[in-house]
């Protein structure tokens, strides 16, 4: 049975308030931002939000469908650049950027959502281009040969738990992180400049952030 129009532009209302809400949360607070707490934001009521997202799988399919549209063309725009070892730091520095300019999409990237196809498809096409990338890099001599690509979950992993911790008080400090594994990536006589440090009063504030109870997936 077909809504009449007016019941149609209230889901669609609907649906674009969940988004918004369940954006600004997953980027504030990451992942683990309860449905209920979606709900609440969006001013719905949970039936509301189960209607149109039965599962958070569902949710974050939608609500990061741009981001990792934009992850893929990283890839693409890295492949593209006549320098093997720019293009691969460059797609790592682009990477760790999105993570964190947007701490829902740091769990994203370090993190599996089986029942969310197209997003997973995405992030396939995605590795798969990236592979190619440190392919051409160790081939131009630049990255070690002991690279490896699963290193690059290793490094968003560690990232993603640098943006959680310094977000607000020293929201560059993931900068310094990633020089340093792009400095041990390099190949020996292999230029990669390291990011300045985070001051020790922000990095003091943001342990203390971190030992604050986060949110729960409940």
């Amino acid at each position: 049975m077909t809504e009449p129009p007016g019941l149609r532009a209230d889901a669609e209302r609907n649906r674009d308030r969940i988004l918004a809400a369940a954006r600004r949360l997953y980027a504030s607070e990451g992942l683990a931002v309860s449905m209920a707490s979606v709900a609440r934001e969006a001013g719905v009521g949970k039936a509301t939000l189960a209607r149109r997202f039965a599962t958070r799988d569902e949710l974050v399919t939608a609500v990061f469908a741009d981001r990792m549209d934009a992850y893929a063309a990283a890839v693409d725009e890295a492949l593209a650049d006549p320098d093997p070892w720019r293009g691969f730091t460059g797609y790592i520095e682009a990477v760790c950027a999105m993570q964190a300019a947007d701490r829902g999409f740091a769990d994203v990237l370090t993190m599996t959502f089986p029942a969310a196809k197209a997003l997973e498809t995405r992030r396939a096409q995605a590795y798969d281009g990236y592979v190619e990338l440190v392919s051409r890099a160790k081939a131009a001599g630049r990255l070690r040969d002991d690279f490896s690509p699963e290193d690059l979950v290793i490094l968003l992993m560690a990232n993603a738990g640098v943006v959680a911790a310094t977000a607000d008080s020293a929201p560059d400090a993931w900068r310094r992180l990633v020089s340093h594994m792009l400095r041990s990536f390099a190949s020996p006589g292999t230029e990669a400049p390291l990011a300045e440090p985070p001051t020790r009063t922000a990095l003091y504030r943001a342990m203390i952030r971190f030992g604050r109870p986060r949110a729960s997936y409940l």
